[in-house]
């Protein structure tokens, strides 16, 4: 049993790391070739309203993903008893290497911005955020009771239950939600649109949470 979950692990980690590593070679690459200062925030409508120099790019991008794989790997050991990621690791490591990926996908938009290609980075963005979305509702059904990943409202950890509830309610709103506002952005609909979507399919799990505790409380069934 320990010998597969090492397996598992080694795995989902390895390719994290791949990722990574092709992330630093990539800016490294790029990096003689961009300006000493590079655009790094956009608004709405896709201007550039922050910038910053180009060697924080290395922090951002293959120092944030770095520090985030790591966080991953620490909070299995933090996790109290009776709320351990074990039962549900494999899902864990794939929304971690689901995270890095889409850390890894807005640098390089910054990196294709510094180089001079014209794009709408905002929409670009926006767009992956969706596809991020439908990827962690594709999973969202396999998320045991924890204090880390998932729809942790007071009263999904308060019952198991209402949490294994709500999550199979919150796959069907992610996953659809995510492709919905993923297409909304590929028709060039206005950006509050897939916004919206995006916040309609986190609030409904919630409320969704609060209605059926508050149901299983009238009727005495609370764990």
């Amino acid at each position: 049993m320990t010998l597969n979950l090492m397996k598992t692990d080694g795995r989902y980690y390895w390719g994290a790391a791949a990722v990574i590593l092709a992330i630093l070679a990539t800016t490294a690459v790029a990096y003689p070739k961009l300006p000493d200062v590079v655009p790094m925030h956009w608004d709405a409508q896709g201007h550039v309203n922050g910038w910053g120099p180009k060697w924080s790019l290395f922090l951002t991008g293959p120092g944030t993903m770095t520090l985030f794989v790591l966080l991953f790997a620490c909070l299995p050991w933090l996790s109290p008893k009776k709320f351990e990621v074990d039962s549900f690791r494999s899902t864990y490591l794939y929304i971690m290497i689901v995270v890095v990926s889409m850390i890894a996908y807005c640098h390089i938009l910054i990196l294709f911005s510094a180089l001079g290609l014209v794009l709408d980075v905002s929409r670009a963005v926006i767009a992956g955020v969706c596809l991020l979305i439908a990827l962690l509702g594709n999973v969202l059904g396999k998320v045991r009771r924890n204090f880390y990943v998932g729809i942790r409202t007071p009263w999904t950890i308060a019952d198991e239950r209402v949490w294994n509830a709500t999550h199979r309610v919150a796959a069907k709103a992610f996953f659809v939600g995510g492709l919905l506002g993923f297409f909304a952005v590929l028709l060039r609909a206005p950006f509050w649109l897939p916004f919206a979507i995006i916040v309609a399919a986190a609030l409904g799990p919630v409320i969704y949470s609060l209605a059926f505790y508050k149901q299983l409380e009238r009727r005495g069934q609370l764990n």
